[in-house]
């Protein structure tokens, strides 16, 4: 078994590659290596002269690194795309790829702490150089912010009582896994939908510890410096909080309000968007991959 299909399976392998345009002399992005299956296939449609540069935060990315003279992999949040490709003398690319989904191998990797599946610390953090974790945003965190990010990252409707519940169980004791976050919230478990309940728990401590969202919107603002004209911003989220960010983006140049428009009324935008409605996985994908049934891809071309 490939290194890549162990770590972690790529959704829509051949969707992103025909929606990158890849040109074999041109130089491209993949801002979410993880275990490298999308790097991969974009090598294979490059040639001497193209070139392939990648982020990860993750340490454990980092061992899936490619060995190919044309590769390089920047150990970083995407975030700092734009500073890092100018250290690499980079100002502009072809073509940027983003898998916003967690791998499956970290969902995999109980001492991670990101699944339900394991009791584990509860850590989640994608980075592990960071100082918040799960379990210091869970027991310092105001009842007020953990039923805003409850609410809002993870849609939870009884996110109030969620948080609630949450303060008055860690006034005794700290939670610290993931069984003993399980068992302070039970009670509020819908019956028959324990595992959803959990799964959005789950993201949204994940969103938060890792300020998903803010990242993802400071990587978007810099892709129009980043791309040359005609250049192409491949994006998959896997959650409908993502997926505004970037169809709003991609539409408008901007996460929020109308497209701003010029003197003469003609709209000032920096993307062509090239799905007007978002790519999902096929019936053959989906039965193979359950990871894909989330999935949304959207492509834009920078106008040039």
């Amino acid at each position: 078994m490939s290194n890549e299909i162990g770590y972690h399976v790529p959704v829509m392998l051949q969707e992103c590659i025909d929606a990158l345009a890849i040109d074999p002399n041109g130089t491209y992005v993949d801002v979410t290596f993880g275990g490298g299956g999308h790097s991969k296939e974009i090598l294979k449609h490059l040639g001497e002269n193209g070139r392939l540069y990648a982020f990860d935060q993750d340490p454990d990315a980092v061992k899936n690194a490619l060995d190919d003279p044309r590769f390089k992999l920047i150990h970083q949040n995407f975030k700092f795309l734009k500073n890092y490709l100018r250290l690499e003398g980079v100002k502009q690319v072809d073509g940027i790829l983003a898998d916003l989904g967690v791998s499956s191998h970290q969902f995999d990797a109980a001492d991670r702490g990101f699944s339900i599946r394991f009791d584990a610390d509860l850590d989640m953090r994608m980075d592990q150089v960071s100082d918040l974790d799960a379990k210091k945003l869970l027991n310092t965190y105001p009842e007020e912010e953990l039923h805003r990010i409850f609410g809002m990252y993870g849609e939870i409707q009884n996110a109030k009582s969620l948080a609630k519940v949450i303060v008055t169980a860690r006034l005794n004791q700290e939670i610290q896994t993931v069984a003993e976050l399980k068992q302070v919230i039970q009670k509020l478990v819908p019956k028959g939908k324990e595992h959803k309940y959990h799964a959005q728990v789950f993201q949204a401590l994940r969103i938060e510890v890792n300020k998903e969202l803010e990242a993802l919107q400071e990587f978007l603002l810099q892709t129009e410096a980043v791309l040359k004209p005609n250049g192409r911003l491949v994006v998959m989220s896997y959650h409908s909080l993502e997926d505004r960010l970037v169809k709003n983006f991609m539409a408008k140049g901007k996460f929020k309000g109308e497209v701003e428009k010029d003197f003469f009324g003609n709209e000032i935008k920096p993307f062509k968007v090239i799905s007007r409605k978002a790519i999902v996985a096929n019936a053959e994908e989906l039965a193979r991959n359950n990871r894909a049934r989330s999935a949304k891809l959207r492509i834009a071309e920078k106008i040039g």
